[in-house]
């Protein structure tokens, strides 16, 4: 065996090894297992911690001493925990992890609800409200306050196990999976808090659809987009105002790094026949304010690295992937090891949610990347009966429902009443030219949370085989997820969704219109989803960025432009050589602590202004520390702790930015401006949260600044911004900028650029939920990660 194999095998038994096939399987889980405080809450964030300000300085040495094993089954020093069912083991290791053996797939599932419920029962009692309201798609309300639902609620969900059981076999096996793990929640409740009120499948439902609201949906705010292009055509004429709206969007951009290795072609329209133009600032406050909510909820931030056994110094594929759904205490994502009945896996389970989310088998493993993929639409439907409650459906003048969702608890206490109609919940009034018309909201999952639970069943169950069969099982995932996966053979890319095919006359960037002619017409097949399996380069890489050239991007994410995030990591492998699973890690290390203005914007912003002379020696020497911070790595880390980040770039680069991206786009957009950082930011900066740079106006900076200097540029816009298209003055402004930015830094620090720094205090990462006081070092990365590579599989 091999040095690397020999170091980093962690099935240790004889009885491990049968059945883990595994060379090296680690992972981490910041801040612990625990969350109830003790030695696991804290014991993996001293190890995320420690490997962030390693950056590319990875060992394999690094690999053991930072990531804890990922072993298949309990190995090394355990604990046994004592439960009253006589089919349960349960073995606490070093790390707090909990491995369930059940005699059945009844006592498996039970042993992973009492786990649940030990290590996150305060999850499960905030998840509840939230849950139901997001699997109604009901309005947005103060989530610190309790939500009471109404029968009406519970029946709706209550409905998912309906639709379960009529799917045969698989869907039964889920619903006694679901049974058996809520019994387990309840036993525990009933010995640890016995006033909690008791899990249900209802609540099971509801927690899922946290999961996936937050993560798994794309799209839903076509109403406020088309008001930012009457806005637009109100100011600059119909002809440019389109022109600027297609170009900020970015929906189809050639330029744009793509996952999967060919194109897939998706929601191309031919017309907008089937759409609604909505007036300039005649959307009412509660669509604004659902589609401000919905923007804040979302989270995309996870990363994925997988290279080919040919690309590997092992000989075998390397797969270091993971979500990130934010830094709390107690963590959303929980671990679990569960075995018997069928199941034999290992991984991260979000509370509530019985099975293995993103995890390994005993000769595979997977991970997930949020995609935002376009599965939600808004319509406009055409008022008629003289009031609002009326709408034209295929004809004829059709009555809104209307649904009680249940009580808001609070002062007051407040009903939550909403109208619906065919395609699902008003979510306010605009305006039309002379018609009045009403924004619903359809998404293709509502109603089949429940059924995703499909795929999950085979992946816990050692039911995938191969990378063609895992695209197989993966396309049962309706949510919006870009899923990778690994062996001792292949690596593989599937990006998931119930993905609607819309009329042809239907711009999936605008409200569409509700009046029954333009319905969609099914959903996407398997194989026209995009996806690859060890692809001729030998590299899979995905950070939140486009599934595939011709997929086109969902109404509401402008961000697959020429540049994104997930670039810092190609770059981290660039060259055509081999790859050791350090140094895979070293790539995501690197990555995670870069600043993306400084490595990928700043080279044409300084093209631009070279050979000109700066309003100032300082302003000179302003560009020339930013082109010397790029040169050292472009990293925001503070190294000593002295409260600052060590390299001055990154003050300059903090306050120069938010000006010279809106010199850019100023100059022809004009007052319409904030408005589209209202729904565009013009930044993702690093925060305290960790996750940054993957909504921006990165892609709009560079690309309009290349076209300006007469580069070849593929996709290039319709319009030239930066100085509406005069090189010298785009150069006084961006030099404008950069001098405005000195003047700040220098009021507030001094009148060196060089002694200025940027407060590293406010961006280390703290754990939501007010329980932890511990912080660390800011990083971009995912949350639970893995780091696995497998050296044999069971027999194919």
């Amino acid at each position: 065996m091999c040095a690397l194999a020999a170091t980093l095998l962690v099935a240790s038994s004889p009885a491990a090894r049968q059945s883990d096939y595994a060379l090296i399987a680690r992972n981490i889980l910041p801040p612990g297992e625990s969350g109830n405080a003790g030695p696991h809450a804290t014991d993996q964030e001293k190890l995320y911690d420690a490997l962030t300000r390693l950056r590319g300085n990875v060992t394999a040495k690094t690999l053991n001493h930072l990531f804890k094993p990922e072993s298949l089954g309990a190995v090394g020093k355990t604990k046994r925990e004592a439960v009253p069912r006589a089919g349960v083991r349960i073995l606490r290791d070093a790390w707090g992890v909990a491995h369930v053996y059940g005699k059945t797939s009844a006592d498996t599932m039970w042993g992973a609800g009492w786990v649940t419920a030990e290590d996150r029962w305060l999850i499960l009692q905030l998840i509840r409200g939230p849950g139901r309201v997001d699997a109604l798609d009901g309005p947005p309300y103060d989530q610190s306050r309790e939500f009471v639902p109404s029968k009406a609620t519970e029946n709706a969900l209550a409905a998912q196990f309906k639709l379960a059981k009529s799917l045969g076999k698989k869907g039964q096996e889920i619903v006694r999976d679901v049974d058996a793990y809520t019994a387990g929640i309840n036993a525990n409740f009933v010995k640890s808090h016995p006033g909690i009120k008791p899990w249900t499948r209802n609540d099971t439902i509801a927690a899922a659809a946290v999961l996936a609201g937050q993560y798994g949906v794309g799209g839903g705010d076509e109403a406020r987009r088309a008001e930012l292009l009457s806005e637009l055509q109100d100011e600059l004429g119909d002809t440019q105002g389109r022109e600027v709206w297609n170009d900020l969007r970015e929906q189809q951009d050639p330029e744009t790094p793509p996952t999967a290795t060919r194109s897939f072609a998706y929601g191309k329209s031919t017309s907008e026949d089937g759409n609604v133009a909505l007036d300039a600032g005649s959307l009412s406050a509660s669509v604004e304010r659902a589609g401000a909510a919905q923007e804040a909820a979302r989270g995309n931030m996870s990363n994925a690295i997988l290279v080919t056994g040919k690309r590997s110094t092992t000989r075998h594929p390397i797969f270091v992937a993971g979500p990130q759904v934010g830094y709390f205490y107690p963590a959303f994502f929980m671990e679990l090891d569960l075995h018997g009945g069928g199941f034999n896996a290992r991984g991260a389970v979000f509370p509530g949610v019985p099975w293995i989310v993103i995890g390994r088998g005993p000769d595979y493993a997977w991970s997930a990347t949020t995609s935002t993929s376009d599965i939600v639409d808004q319509y406009a439907e055409i008022l008629c009966g003289g009031d609002d409650q009326h709408y034209i459906w295929k004809g004829e003048c059709k009555a809104m429902g209307t649904f009680d969702a249940g009580v808001v608890k609070g002062s007051p206490d407040y009903q939550m009443i909403f109208h619906t109609t065919v395609h699902g919940p008003v979510l306010g009034y605009a305006q039309s030219g002379a018609q009045k018309v009403a924004i619903s909201v359809k998404r293709s999952t509502r109603g089949r949370e429940l059924l995703s639970a499909r795929a999950f069943e085979d992946l816990n169950k050692g039911r995938v085989h191969s990378a063609k069969q895992f695209t197989q099982v993966m396309n049962q995932v309706e949510f919006g997820f870009n899923w990778t996966y690994v062996d001792n053979r292949d690596i593989a890319y599937f990006s998931s969704g119930r993905l609607p095919i819309r009329p042809p006359s239907v711009d999936l960037g605008l409200p569409t219109n509700g009046d029954g002619e333009y319905e969609w017409r099914g959903f996407l097949s398997q194989k026209a989803h995009p996806q690859a399996i060890d692809p001729a380069g030998g590299v899979l890489v995905n950070w939140n960025n486009k599934p595939a050239l011709g997929f086109a991007a969902a109404d509401d994410h402008w961000s697959y432009g020429s540049l994104q995030r997930v670039q810092l990591l190609q770059d981290a492998l660039a060259g055509t050589g081999k790859y050791s699973p350090a140094a895979v890690v070293a790539a995501m290390n690197t990555a995670a602590t870069q600043d993306l203005r400084v490595m990928k914007v700043l080279p044409v912003i300084s093209e631009v202004l070279a050979g000109t002379i700066a309003p100032s020696p300082r302003d000179q020497q302003m560009l020339d520390l930013l082109k010397s911070w790029r040169t050292s790595g472009g990293s925001r880390l503070d190294l000593d702790l002295d409260g600052k980040i060590d390299d001055p770039g990154a003050a300059i680069m903090d306050a120069a930015w938010p000006r010279i991206a809106r010199a850019v786009l100023s100059p022809v957009l004009g007052p319409v401006l904030p408005d589209l950082e209202s729904i565009q930011p013009l930044d993702d900066p690093a925060n305290n949260q960790g996750s940054a740079y993957d909504n921006g106006w990165y892609g709009y900076v560079d690309k309009d600044l290349r076209s300006l200097m007469g580069r070849a540029v593929k996709g290039a816009f319709a319009n030239h911004y930066c100085g509406a298209g005069v090189l010298a003055t785009c150069q006084d402004s961006l030099w404008a900028a950069i001098d405005a930015a000195g003047n700040e830094l220098a009021g507030a620090q001094g009148f060196d650029p060089a002694a200025w720094r940027a407060d590293a205090t406010g961006e280390r990462i703290t754990f939501s939920g007010g329980l932890l006081a511990d912080t660390m070092r800011w990083t971009n990365r995912p949350t639970f990660q893995q780091v696995i590579s497998f050296a044999r599989h069971r027999p194919r």
